[in-house]
């Protein structure tokens, strides 16, 4: 990652930033790369994967220092989504228990994390892998991306927030389509209903994302969390309670040490140098 890569050592948040059972973790300033590291098995999801996915996610919220989290696949897949051998294993859990256990807690921790989380999506992010992809606030898509959705050719639904995720980013007929008939979707197909917001050639995925990446974690860190918590909020609240939410947000916001960083660097015509004060 160049001279601006930094190892993570020291407290207990910083030891859960530690690449390990298949999840690569590099942090350049104050940007994380979080890359699912099993290409031989398309990034497939397994146990201990997941453990260390959740415990990266959790420690990253804990984490003043760390501005925006990257969320990539190594390899020539994004996430093939559940690891099917170890599903045949004799003592695999019953799958609901899996999802309680494992998988929701995921996908909950990428949504509440205070951080924006931008999805480089290098190949196939297929089942929970395009999960969490659409759990991520932005996404960037390689010209060799695909999401695949075929839940049903397996016997099983949707998961992992997928039914909840989906009609919201590509409304309810696009999304009743992708999962009921499971056909593969390609990048420039989700980029025209919404599903990304821009394709790039496979080589200049990870410069892109980590160009907006390095953008965005320049902006002030309490404003772009409470930012992400009034968008999220918003799916499920009327009118009057997205503007008192608004308004109280705006309260703390107003008070704080970046707006009047940000006041003074308009008035001086400077960059603004946002503290997360």
């Amino acid at each position: 990652m160049g001279d601006r890569s930094r190892s993570s050592a020291g407290s207990p948040a910083d030891e859960a930033l530690q690449s390990r059972d298949g999840l690569r973790i590099e942090t350049r300033a104050s940007v994380v790369t979080l890359t699912l590291d099993r290409p031989d098995s398309l990034n497939a999801l397994t146990v201990p994967l997941k453990v260390a996915l959740l415990e990266a996610l959790l420690a990253i919220a804990r984490s003043s220092a760390i501005r925006v989290v990257v969320l990539t696949g190594a390899g020539r897949a994004f996430c093939a989504g559940q690891d099917l051998a170890e599903r045949a294993e004799p003592d695999a859990p019953p799958l609901e228990v899996e999802l309680r256990e494992r998988y929701n807690p995921m996908v909950r921790a990428l949504r509440d994390l205070p951080q924006p989380v931008i999805a480089a999506i290098n190949g196939v992010a297929a089942g929970a892998g395009a999960s969490l992809a659409l759990a991520s606030d932005l996404r960037i898509a390689s010209v060799d991306a695909r999401f695949v959705l075929a839940f049903g050719r397996i016997g099983l639904v949707p998961d992992s927030g997928l039914t909840w995720l989906l009609p919201r980013l590509v409304g309810a007929a696009r999304a009743a389509e992708l999962a009921l008939v499971g056909d593969p979707l390609g990048a420039n197909e989700a980029l025209a209903i919404g599903l990304v917001g821009r394709v790039v050639p496979a080589a200049e995925l990870l410069p892109a994302a980590h160009a907006l990446a390095d953008r965005i974690a320049e902006g002030p860190p309490r404003a772009l969390a409470m930012t992400k918590r009034l968008l999220e909020a918003g799916w499920s609240t009327d009118l009057d309670e997205a503007l008192e939410a608004e308004a109280a947000a705006q309260g703390l916001a107003g008070a704080s040490a970046d707006h009047a960083e940000g006041l003074a660097a308009f008035r001086e015509k400077r960059p603004p140098r946002f503290s997360g004060e």
